[in-house]
């Protein structure tokens, strides 16, 4: 029931994700979220790491689009300085959303990997629309909404579930 909750790797940040493997394996676009994988939900702008991780992301030749739940407002403020195409209110984990942005890079959806803090939105809209997932630790649990903290505890419950019936293959790293 729960194992399309399961992410195809986890780490602790996006700073540790291996790029050079992913362009190996074909990947050509990075769909990531905002709040709470690339900055706190509270970080209005990138912070100066962020921008130059992104810059590395780019010059390495992968695409970057946000696709966040968030409103248009904010992820149109944070995207717009970066020049980084960006989908609002998208309705995660539904998988239009996530057709959507694969599109948008002009991409196949097996040359592009969902990067989140989220298993119930995040990973699951990346899984249903079969693309590979990166889990990363959430920055800040406590700047989250109600609703990621909704989330969050069907996440601890599944994630129960999963480790007591052998299907989570990860040990705790990233928070989890």
């Amino acid at each position: 029931m729960f194992k399309r909750l399961i992410p195809d790797q986890i780490v602790n940040t996006v700073y540790d994700i291996d790029l050079k493997a992913l362009k190996a394996r074909g990947v050509k676009g990075i769909i990531t979220d905002l709040d709470n994988t690339l900055v706190s939900a509270r970080t209005p702008l990138a912070t100066p790491k962020l921008v130059a991780w992104l810059d590395s992301v780019r010059d390495m030749g992968f695409k970057v689009i946000i696709l966040s739940n968030n409103n248009s407002r904010r992820v149109k403020s944070f995207a717009a300085p970066l020049g980084i195409p960006y989908i609002p209110a998208a309705r995660k984990p539904t998988s239009s959303a996530f057709n959507e942005a694969v599109r948008q890079l002009g991409l196949k959806p097996e040359q592009a990997v969902v990067v989140g803090d989220q298993l119930m939105t995040d990973v699951l809209g990346g899984r249903r629309a079969g693309l590979k997932t990166i889990l990363v630790t959430p920055i800040a649990r406590g700047e989250e909404g109600w609703g990621t903290r909704i989330n969050r505890m069907i996440e601890r419950i599944a994630l129960r579930s999963l480790r007591r019936k052998g299907h989570w293959p990860f040990d705790n790293k990233g928070g989890r």
